[in-house]
């Protein structure tokens, strides 16, 4: 498993009873996570002196409970700033067990670029967010392309630059529906060297497109891996969604890209510590591909 294991201003505290007690900076949420199926004592203190507090509804979604919450907050990773804000359906605009492919590729980036400084090192991001990934890639020393089919996430991923320090960053920022984003690129004869994409389990396009992860996602690897360059370094695809497991992932990037471009696919659990018991929570599944 890869574990997210660098954070300061986070922390899993416990788990127990379908939900988690996490830290946020200065501030307690407690969220529900359908990977605890425990129950355990919730003995830490923690459990009752939340900030808020996402309460599951029985009809589906559910609310928040606020205890001394700002409506926003940031939290810094590395040398990146975050803001949050809770919303709909227990989100908070971060997911932090991703900090382990941040450093995974830029890594990666950071080493392309010292033996060729003045070579663009270009990087596709896909099903962007609020632009965790994109952040981490242009502050390694990429060009970055972002897209994704929400207006309100890409402006949340714009104020993430911003604060990061990262407004003036050769970063192309795209509200676009990704299948015909990346149909239209490989009309253009556009090519990248790194590829992220970390597709929803369920979405819609702009223009009501559906997106079923299991029909759609295996055609779309293969699509997207077009757009990789002859001198292409990394790969990653992110995956929450319970049927796809690290031996799929790892078994469409052989037969999509390593088939094409040799390198070397590994994939696996990805997961965050829990500080009061050493155990690990799961978070979904990654696959890498790497030159």
């Amino acid at each position: 498993m890869w574990i997210a294991d660098n954070w300061k201003d986070y922390e899993v505290i416990d788990t127990s009873g379908g939900e988690k007690l996490e830290r946020w900076g200065e501030y307690l949420l407690v969220r529900p996570d359908p990977q605890v199926i425990w129950n355990t004592p919730k003995s830490n203190p923690g459990w009752k002196k939340f900030n808020g507090h996402y309460h599951r509804s029985n009809k589906g979604g559910g609310e928040w409970e606020f205890k001394n919450l700002p409506e926003e907050w940031s939290i810094g990773y590395s040398s990146l700033t975050f803001n949050l804000k809770p919303f709909a359906f227990k989100h908070t605009g971060l997911f932090p067990e991703q900090a382990v492919n941040w450093d995974w590729f830029s890594s990666i980036i950071k080493s392309e670029k010292s033996k060729n400084p003045d070579k663009e090192f270009k990087v596709l991001n896909l099903f962007a967010y609020t632009g965790g990934a994109t952040l981490s890639a242009a502050n390694a020393g990429a060009h970055v392309t972002h897209v994704d089919a929400s207006k309100g996430m890409v402006s949340w991923a714009k104020e993430n630059a911003f604060v990061s320090g990262l407004e003036n960053a050769p970063i192309r920022w795209l509200v676009d529906d990704c299948v015909k984003f990346v149909e239209r690129e490989i009309r253009r004869g556009n090519k990248y060297q790194g590829i992220i994409m970390d597709p929803p389990s369920y979405g819609r396009g702009p223009k009501g497109e559906i997106w079923k992860i299991e029909e759609s996602i295996y055609p779309f690897i293969e699509l997207t891996s077009e757009l990789l360059a002859d001198d292409a370094a990394f790969f990653l695809i992110n995956s929450y969604t319970t049927g796809l497991q690290p031996a799929v992932l790892s078994y469409m990037l052989n037969t999509c890209i390593k088939s094409r471009f040799e390198g070397t696919v590994v994939a696996d659990e990805i997961g965050l510590p829990v500080s009061s018991n050493n155990l690990v929570l799961p978070c979904g599944a990654s696959g890498r591909w790497y030159k």
